[in-house]
């Protein structure tokens, strides 16, 4: 009792306890946790941040796919923002699905007054199956409005493609891609080979002076519901932590690699990376969800 009054007595108002590296996140709201903010809380905390989160639309949709989208009004999405950072110092903005062309232009304007914060870019332009999610004009306004504050984007090659679209009928080069977007603003581009036709995924990271470094990895088996999100959440956490670029793309790529590796598929559709697979003890990976539903059966008729 008295060594604890002692330990209150001697702290100061000056004195702050030391606390995590903070990540605002700006992501819709996926209730299967597979993407959205719920991904990027998992991921940041998994990774020693502690994550602040921004929600910019509601979805109905589940491990197999979205099926309705409700924007947050844009006022909404900036008074959530500015309520936090007018509380707390913020080391690296992560920006994911903004759900309408308004809520571009509101998260721009709140960039554009913390400009030394780095922002780690997630354009949501392209869904897992290959499907279109963004609009043209919600398109145009993440090039035109995001990437000019942009320190980075990580992206798969289909939707690096879709946010460089030329007039050319050939499908354009990764490389060329990456230097259009970089030159519209945003200083590095992460590209993953995810939806490549190759027997490794190789992952490419650019800058101004062209490729900084690329990485191979094992392809997994499975098709995986957040794995992007995963990704670009990581490269936030490791930014915040105070990594140079080229070292944080690599510590976010091996971690996301083993949240892939260690998968399971609670649900009907797709595997779902597991965020925490470090904190759990040694399983068999890939958990399906035919075979979890059946034990449980089972269990449930023991009694």
């Amino acid at each position: 009792m008295h060594a604890k009054a002692m330990t209150i007595d001697t702290m100061s108002d000056d004195h702050e306890p030391g606390f995590p590296p903070i990540v605002l996140a700006f992501s819709a709201a996926d209730p299967s946790s597979g993407t959205g903010i719920q991904a990027d809380v998992l991921t940041l905390a998994s990774m020693g941040c502690h994550p602040l989160s921004v929600i910019t639309a509601l979805t109905v949709q589940d491990t197999i796919g979205v099926e309705a989208t409700q924007p947050v009004d844009a006022e909404w999405v900036a008074d959530q923002a500015r309520c936090l950072l007018e509380d707390m110092p913020v080391d690296a903005f992560k920006i994911g699905a903004l759900g309408s062309v308004e809520n571009f232009a509101a998260v721009a304007e709140i960039l554009s007054d913390y400009p030394d914060v780095p922002v780690i870019l997630d354009p949501v332009v392209v869904g897992g199956r290959g499907e279109d999610v963004a609009t043209d004009e919600m398109v145009h306004a993440l090039t035109e409005l995001l990437l000019p504050h942009t320190t980075i984007l990580v992206a798969s090659s289909s939707r690096i493609r879709r946010l460089a679209e030329s007039d050319d009928d050939d499908e354009p080069a990764l490389s060329g891609c990456a230097t259009a977007l970089i030159e519209a603003g945003c200083e590095f581009v992460l590209i993953t080979g995810t939806h490549e036709p190759s027997r490794e995924i190789v992952n490419t990271l650019y800058s101004k002076s062209g490729v900084v470094r690329t990485d191979s990895w094992q392809r997994l088996p499975g098709n995986f519901h957040g794995a992007g999100s995963t990704l670009a959440a990581a490269v936030a956490a490791m930014v915040a932590n105070g990594l140079d670029m080229p070292e944080a793309v690599r510590e976010a790529q091996d971690y996301t690699w083993h949240t892939l590796k260690k998968a399971y598929r609670p649900g009907m559709g797709r595997f779902l990376p597991d965020r925490l697979f470090w904190a759990r003890e040694e399983t068999e990976p890939r958990s399906d969800a035919s075979h979890t539903l059946t034990q449980r059966v089972d269990a449930r008729d023991s009694h």
